[in-house]
């Protein structure tokens, strides 16, 4: 679509021809970032016909993501091939009466521009996964605010219109121009990350920035009027149409002012005093693990604790779903169902039916544990049993980790079938990551679902559990490095590309253990080209793995002062973490180095640190127990302009496929955890800036 144009959603429905429409859809938004650490903050705001909301309420954002109603769900974000995708899901049978607009847009914190980010889409997909429309912003520049566009009725059908308009005041000015109240002393309260904070302290101090303040003043967007202004399908956005102007309210009346600071519901940091008579006491559990020595035990177990919490836990079972098309509704669950398949019954391990205004999505569950592999003809019959009986999705549960364009397990759709079944991947690891991010940092309604969570993820935990995420390098593992360590491993060998594929999902967990764990977005940064095909990128790399027998990855950390670069040079044995930290752009290059090592008093002496710097030469360098009495020894000899610091700790790797102690995975674990704990967590970003 171009930039103006509408479309009707049953157009695009195949039932369309039978009178049918889209009634839910999933809308998203998606960049890249050619220097990798460009993110953005999705929102939602449903509008009345004078282009306004009703109250606060009506704003969705990452401390309210979803509406009590289910017409509205941000789902999060994940990784792409080429970037980072935001995806929402919208049920428009379940809008309220009076609500005519849902306005779909992103802001970027601390009013970074839009400019800097690469690929800016939406797409419209329909529940069962199927691309609807695309369109692409390629007009970005200065804006830290988009309205990619809206959802708007029309003579009682819902359509879309691609609006692609820009503010140079971020969600801050968006919010408020579209009736939005927000908490003037936020800024001081907000947690890193999100502009809107940022921007209200200015804001507050330039009524002009407030068309509630000063209803004369025109909104801070660069292509006016389009967003504020009624839909109409004979005035395209961004043409001029006079925006809504704002109405002072009265005082009396004033509706409760947004609050922005990221909402952080942790549990006690310090554990309360056992009641024991000694240590070999063992806590009973809810869901016991200790006897479980069978892997069919162990994948029945998982699949029915796992299964019956979700249905327990509102919050923790429409996490897991949303993203596969689940309304939001009342949930059950079911274990070990039998299905008429042919001659022979089939039993999926499990399935789950969501209720909501009548109707039921529905979704085959087929659980693997203790790295056992997804077998393709036992999802290929549910996919089958699926279509025939009108189920909406199929979802694999196991400890491998699903990867773009290179699916776990081939399926054979029938085209001729109308109806669609969506086929998910969840992993343990994400199971366990969302329940850390409820139980841990953003908080669950109710006491009691909170110690459910708290013993689904102690279960998950165990070491009997079999749920320990991905946990093998895979058979060609061994291979490569003896084909690395005697030099007979040659570009195009397959064997090196299904190390590749390992390696990336050996990244994501690393970010799902992550994020789980600190509560921000953890991400790998993916350094590709618009449109590469993901199959051609990781040949690429192989043949490169092949070439210096080193795997390379960056992962985000949110408001970390950088990414943080994972090198495994397979040769050696070596495993390096690193980052790289800009120069202050003001004060003295002395005193940079020696407020630098005195931030890192507490890291490991053995933390190698080198200078930046724009001259032809490599800076000085060295480790950080020769540096501490001397920091100076960081400033080049030849007075060469420092650009910044590049930060790196080394230690072996392990050399085996699995997950012991011993394992190449867990040394890549540890590495990561050393170095945030040890190095990242004592930088402060901001001293860094200010010089």
């Amino acid at each position: 679509m171009v930039k103006g144009a509408n479309v009707g959603l049953s157009s695009l429905s195949e039932s369309s021809e039978n009178g049918g429409s889209v009634d839910a859809v999933t809308v998203i938004l998606g960049w890249s970032s050619p220097s990798g650490d460009g993110d953005a903050d999705v929102s939602v705001l449903l509008l009345t016909d004078e282009g306004k909301v009703r109250d606060n309420a009506d704003f969705f954002f990452y401390n309210n993501p979803t509406a009590a109603d289910g017409s509205v769900q941000l789902l999060g974000q994940s990784p792409t091939e080429v970037g980072t995708e935001d995806r929402i899901q919208l049920d428009l049978t379940a809008v309220p009466d009076g609500i005519e607009r849902l306005v779909i847009a992103a802001s970027r914190h601390q009013r970074a521009p839009f400019g800097q980010l690469d690929n800016l889409r939406l797409e419209l997909a329909d529940l069962g996964g199927e691309r609807l429309l695309g369109f692409s912003i390629t007009d970005a520049e200065s804006e830290s605010g988009f309205v990619f566009g809206e959802i708007y009725r029309r003579n009682q059908e819902w359509k879309f219109r691609a609006i692609g308009q820009g503010y140079d005041t971020g969600l801050a000015g968006l919010a408020t121009d579209f009736g939005i109240e927000i908490e003037d002393d936020a800024a001081t309260e907000e947690a890193p990350g999100h502009d809107l904070a940022a921007d209200t302290e200015a804001e507050a101090a330039s009524a002009q920035a407030d068309p509630a303040a000063d209803p004369t003043a025109k909104p801070p967007v660069t292509d006016a009027g389009a967003a504020a202004a009624p839909a109409s399908d004979n005035v395209p956005a961004g043409t001029g149409a006079p925006a809504a102007e704002a109405t002072p309210v009265a005082a009396a009346a004033a509706p409760k002012r947004l609050r922005t600071a990221r909402k952080k519901v942790t549990l006690p940091k310090a554990a309360k005093p056992s009641l024991a008579e000694n240590d070999a006491w063992n806590t009973a559990r809810l869901f016991p693990a200790g006897a479980l020595n069978r892997d069919r035990e162990r994948e029945v177990r998982a699949t029915s604790v796992l299964l019956s919490v979700m249905a327990q836990v509102p919050e923790f079972g429409r996490r897991l779903t949303a993203a596969f098309g689940a309304p939001a509704g009342r949930m059950e669950t079911f274990a070990e169902v039998s299905l008429p398949h042919g001659e022979t019954p089939k039993r999926p391990d499990g399935v789950i039916r969501v209720e909501r205004a009548g109707r039921l999505w529905t979704a085959l569950v087929e659980s693997k544990t203790n790295g056992n592999p997804l077998k393709a003809e036992q999802v290929q019959d549910y996919m089958d049993i699926a279509a025939r009986r009108g189920y909406e999705a199929v979802i694999t549960l196991s400890n491998d980790v699903a990867l773009d364009g290179s699916p776990l397990v081939p399926v054979k759709i029938d085209g001729r079938r109308k109806h669609k079944v969506l086929l998910g991947h969840l992993s343990w690891a994400e199971v366990a990551y969302q329940a850390k991010m409820l139980i841990r940092h953003e908080g669950v309604g109710n006491p009691a679902h909170a110690w459910l969570l708290q013993e689904l993820l102690h279960y998950l935990q165990h070491d009997n559990s079999g749920c320990h995420g991905f946990q093998n390098m895979g058979p060609a593992w061994v291979p490569v490095r003896k084909g690395i360590d005697d030099e007979t491993l040659a570009a195009g060998d397959e064997r090196a590309t299904q190390v590749v594929e390992s390696w990336e999902r050996l990244i994501r967990q690393v970010c799902l253990q992550l994020g789980g764990e600190l509560g921000v977005k953890v991400l790998p940064v993916q350094r590709t080209g618009r449109g590469e095909d993901p199959r051609a990128r990781r040949t690429a790399l192989a043949d490169r793995l092949c070439t210096d027998g080193r795997l390379n990855a960056e992962i985000r950390i949110e408001d970390a002062p950088g990414t943080i670069g994972i090198a495994a040079d397979l040769r050696v044995g070596k495993l390096r973490t690193s980052t790289e930290i800009p120069a202050p752009e003001q004060g003295y290059p002395l005193s940079w180095v020696k407020r630098l090592v005195r931030q890192l008093a507490e890291a490991p002496a053995d933390l190698h640190i080198e200078t930046l710097t724009d001259g032809a030469s490599a800076g000085p360098r060295g480790t950080l127990e020769k540096l501490r009495p001397e920091p100076g020894d960081l400033l080049p000899k030849d007075s060469a302009r420092i650009t910044g610091f590049r930060l790196s700790l080394s230690k072996s790797m392990g050399s085996t496929r699995g997950n012991a102690e011993s394992g190449f995975i867990r040394s890549v674990d540890a590495a990561v955890e050393r170095f945030r704990t040890g190095v990242l967590e004592h930088l402060d970003q901001r001293t860094a800036r200010r010089g």
